[in-house]
């Protein structure tokens, strides 16, 4: 967790929150961390490795291997890595950006998450509150740009839709505010991943 006495320093700034497991880490997860700074003009992206994923089945690997992975693949001064869910002890996304919000006041958080987890989005635990309580940016993800627009949560808050070329506006918009990516994608997951060493 980021010391006390740098809190002070983040008040202001617009940070945005890329949760998920990272087992393993991956070039995808660096293209739209880079995606995600430049057309929401974040100042910082925080990478929340996930202890646990109640969506997707237990990882073999401990958040700390999962953590120290990550740090090796990405090298950004604006990228943080962390387990902060780890130690705050919450066990969901709404949970956790709770605390956030009590312990960083006066930073622009934005949830990040690829055009793949907007699908399935209406099944997380109090996903209404989520999108009604932060701004959201959504990742292009190859074969889900479609898929992702006509989503339940897409269709629900479809008023509240931001146009791609007026992404860098996100940060500064009250919730429920959100925008759906264009643009260059990378063909990679961590699930293929972990098939392919199983192949192998």
């Amino acid at each position: 967790m980021i010391a006390a006495k740098q809190k002070m320093l983040l008040k202001g700034t617009t940070i945005g929150l890329l949760g998920g497991s990272f087992d393993p880490p991956h070039a995808g997860h660096v293209h739209i961390t880079n995606q995600a700074l430049q057309a929401f003009r974040l100042d910082m992206v925080w990478w929340l490795v996930s202890p646990r994923n109640p969506l997707k089945l237990k990882s073999s690997l401990s958040v700390h291997i999962r953590v120290k992975d990550s740090r090796k693949i990405i090298h950004k001064p604006k990228v943080f890595v962390s387990d902060i869910e780890n130690r705050l002890n919450t066990h969901s996304t709404s949970q956790t950006l709770q605390k956030l919000f009590k312990c960083y006041p006066g930073v622009r958080f934005v949830w990040l998450m690829g055009a793949d987890n907007l699908i399935n989005f209406h099944k997380w635990d109090h996903w209404t509150w989520i999108m009604e309580n932060i701004p959201v940016g959504v990742m292009a993800r190859p074969g889900e740009q479609i898929k992702a627009g006509l989503s339940k949560t897409a269709m629900r808050y479809r008023k509240f839709r931001v146009k791609a070329s007026n992404a860098a506006m996100i940060p500064f918009m009250e919730a429920p505010a959100w925008s759906l990516l264009g643009g260059p994608m990378q063909d990679i997951s961590s699930t293929q991943i972990r098939e392919q060493s199983l192949r192998q």
